[in-house]
C-alpha cells in the first residue's frame, strides 16, 4: 500500500497549520484510521508559499503524475482548502482520482471519497471553499476602498516627480500607526511639468521625446525617456489636481470615485487604485471603470482640465502613441529588416527631401532624435535593395549547393516508413464498438439476472474507457500525419521556390519580395560602410 500526504501553506508564519503540523496530523490519522497502514509506504508532498486558488504547484503536480503512473492508494490531507478553493478544479480532480480508484481523505472535515456520502459532502464543502475565496477578494476590494478614502500611498516605486514619505499617525489608545504619502521631488517635478506642457503644445509623443533629448533631459535610469514611459506619465492620474473637472471625467468613465464634489480641492492630487490585474501575466491595465479614484495627500501639478485634454489628445492621436517608424511601405524592400550595428536599432526607409523618388535607410534612434542618440551614416535605399537581390540570386543559383541539400532532405523524408497508425486504430475502435453492441444485446436479454447485469455492466465500463483512449490516440495520430504531410508540402514549395527564384523574383510585388528575403535572410547589419548579410544555416 502506498499513501500520499499532501500539505500546503501560502505563507510560513511559524504558527498554526504549518507544513510540519499538517504532516504530523496526517501521519497520526493514517496510523489509527486506515487499515493495513502499518506496512504502508508514505510519500510526503509539500508546497510552501503557493496559493490554493490554482493547481499549478510543483509538488502537487508531481503527486498527480505519480498517481497517473499508478501505485497510489490514498491521498490524505489535513483540510480541503489545502488542495483547492476552486469548485471546477476540485471536481475534476476528484473525478480523476475516482477513475483511478484512489481514495481521497480530508481529516479535518472527515471526508472520504471511497463512500458516496463522502463524495457528496466533499463537493458541498468545495463550494463553500470557493465562496470563502470570493469573499476574501471582496474584502480586499473593501480594504482598498477604505485606504483610498484615506488617500494613502500603498508603496512601490513612486512615480517620476515624487518621493515616498513615511508618516506616523496616532490612534486613541496611543499606539503609533505607520503609513506613507507622496511628496514633491524637486529634482524631477519640473521635468514632468515640461512633459505635460510640451504634449499639449506639440500633440505628439515623438515631439516631446525629441525636445527632451535635445535638452539633455533623462529619466531616473540615466537614459532618455522612452515613448511608453512618456505615455505612462501622461496617463497617470497622480499628477492631476483633484478638482471638479477631474472628478467629472472619472465619473463619466464609471470609475469608483471615493470623494464628493464638495471635497474637491486644488491643493491635492489624485491617487488611483486597482489599475492593473495582478492575477494575470504581465499585470495588464484594467479598464477605467474598474479603477478606484481618491484624493491623495500630495500636491497635484496639472489642472483637471489640462489632464483631461491630454487624455483626449492621446485617444485622438493613437497611431502616434507607441508606433515605431513604419516597417513597411510601397517602395522599399528592407525597411525594418536592417539593424544599425552602432546602436542596435532597426533602420527604416525615408524618402529624401530634395528628391522624393530616392530614399535612404536611417537608424531608428537617429530618426527619433536627429543624430543625438546615434549618428550612423545613412544607407542608400536603392543600392542596398539591389545589392541584397543580387546576393540572393547568387545564393539561390544551382551551383551554390543549396539545391542539392534540399533534394537530399526530400529524399530522406520520402524514404521514411509510411506506416499509418490511424488504420490500425480504426480497426481496434471498430472491434471495441462491436463488442459493446454485443454486450448491449446481452444486457437487454438478461432479464432479472442481477449477477449477469453486474458483470456485463462492468465490462461495458471498461470498454467505454478503452474506446475513449483509442479515440484520443487516433486524434493524435491524425494530427501527426497532417503535420508530416504539411512538412512535405512546405519542403516541396521551398524546392520549387529556389528552382524558380531567378525567373519569378523580378515580377513579384514589393510585399512578396519581402517574404522571399525573410525566407533566406536571418539578419542584416549596417556598420556605416558595409552591409552584412546573415543567411540561415550559414
Amino acid at each position: 500500500m502506498r499513501i500520499a500526504i499532501y500539505s500546503r501553506k501560502s505563507v510560513d508564519t511559524g504558527k498554526g497549520e504549518s507544513i510540519e503540523n499538517q504532516i504530523g496530523m496526517c501521519r497520526d490519522y493514517i496510523a489509527t484510521r486506515i487499515p493495513g497502514s502499518a506496512d504502508a509506504e508514505i510519500i510526503v508532498y509539500e508546497d510552501e508559499g503557493f496559493s490554493g486558488k490554482s493547481l499549478d504547484r510543483p509538488q502537487f503536480k508531481r503527486m498527480l503524475a505519480d498517481c497517473h503512473r499508478g501505485g497510489i492508494d490514498y491521498i490524505v490531507c489535513y483540510r480541503l482548502d489545502r488542495i483547492s478553493r476552486s469548485v471546477s478544479d476540485f471536481s475534476s480532480l476528484i473525478e480523476d482520482l475516482n477513475e483511478r480508484k484512489i481514495a481521497f481523505i480530508c481529516i479535518k472535515e472527515q471526508f472520504d471519497t471511497s463512500t458516496p456520502m463522502g463524495r457528496a459532502m466533499m463537493y458541498i464543502a468545495s463550494v463553500f471553499a470557493q465562496l470563502e475565496r470570493e469573499t476574501i477578494a471582496e474584502r480586499v476590494r473593501d480594504n482598498m476602498l477604505m485606504l483610498a478614502r484615506a488617500g494613502r500611498w500603498l508603496g512601490g516605486a513612486p512615480p517620476t516627480g515624487y518621493l515616498s514619505e513615511k508618516v506616523e499617525e496616532y490612534i486613541l489608545d496611543g499606539k503609533a500607526k505607520t503609513s506613507f504619502k507622496l511628496k514633491i521631488n524637486p529634482d524631477e517635478i519640473g521635468v514632468v511639468k515640461t512633459i505635460f506642457a510640451k504634449y499639449l503644445e506639440l500633440r505628439s509623443l515623438n515631439g516631446v521625446s525629441k525636445h527632451l533629448i535635445r535638452e539633455g533631459v533623462k529619466g531616473r535610469g540615466g537614459k532618455a525617456f522612452s515613448l511608453p514611459g512618456l505615455k505612462d506619465i501622461l496617463r497617470n492620474p497622480v499628477y492631476c489636481i483633484a478638482d471638479k473637472e477631474a472628478r467629472d471625467y472619472f465619473i463619466a468613465l464609471e470609475s469608483d470615485v471615493s470623494f464628493t464634489q464638495s471635497q474637491c480641492s486644488d491643493q491635492y492630487g489624485l491617487l488611483s487604485y486597482n489599475k492593473r490585474d495582478h492575477s494575470r501575466k504581465g499585470k495588464p491595465r484594467l479598464e477605467e471603470s474598474e479603477w478606484i479614484i481618491a484624493i491623495g495627500r500630495h500636491k497635484g501639478i496639472v489642472s483637471g482640465a489640462d489632464w483631461v485634454r491630454v487624455q483626449e489628445i492621446l485617444a485622438e492621436n493613437r497611431p502616434d502613441n507607441l508606433e515605431a517608424p513604419k516597417s513597411y511601405n510601397d517602395y522599399s524592400l528592407l525597411s525594418g529588416q536592417v539593424f544599425c550595428q552602432k546602436c542596435g536599432a532597426r533602420m527604416f526607409a525615408k524618402r529624401r527631401t530634395n528628391n522624393r523618388e530616392l530614399y535612404d535607410y536611417i537608424c531608428g534612434n537617429k530618426l527619433r532624435a536627429g543624430g543625438t542618440l546615434c549618428d550612423c551614416q545613412n544607407l542608400g535605399g536603392e543600392q542596398a535593395d539591389d545589392m541584397v537581390c543580387d546576393y540572393l540570386m547568387d545564393y539561390a543559383s544551382e551551383d551554390s549547393g543549396i539545391h542539392k541539400m534540399l533534394e537530399e532532405l526530400r529524399q530522406k523524408v520520402e524514404a521514411q516508413p509510411a506506416a499509418d497508425p490511424v488504420t490500425e486504430l480504426d480497426s481496434r475502435i471498430d472491434k471495441t464498438r462491436r463488442e459493446l453492441d454485443s454486450l448491449v444485446a446481452t444486457l437487454a436479454s438478461a432479464g432479472a439476472n442481477e449477477s449477469m447485469i453486474r458483470h456485463v455492466s462492468a465490462r461495458m465500463e471498461e470498454l467505454d474507457g478503452e474506446l475513449a483512449h483509442l479515440t484520443g490516440q487516433k486524434n493524435q495520430a491524425e494530427a501527426s500525419r497532417e503535420g508530416a504531410d504539411m512538412g512535405r508540402a512546405q519542403l516541396d514549395l521551398l524546392i520549387h521556390t529556389f528552382a524558380s527564384f531567378k525567373e519569378s523574383f523580378p515580377s513579384l510585388t514589393i510585399h512578396e519580395k519581402r517574404e522571399f528575403v525573410r525566407l533566406f535572410v536571418q539578419k542584416m547589419e549596417w556598420d556605416g560602410e558595409n552591409l552584412h548579410i546573415f543567411i540561415y544555416g550559414r
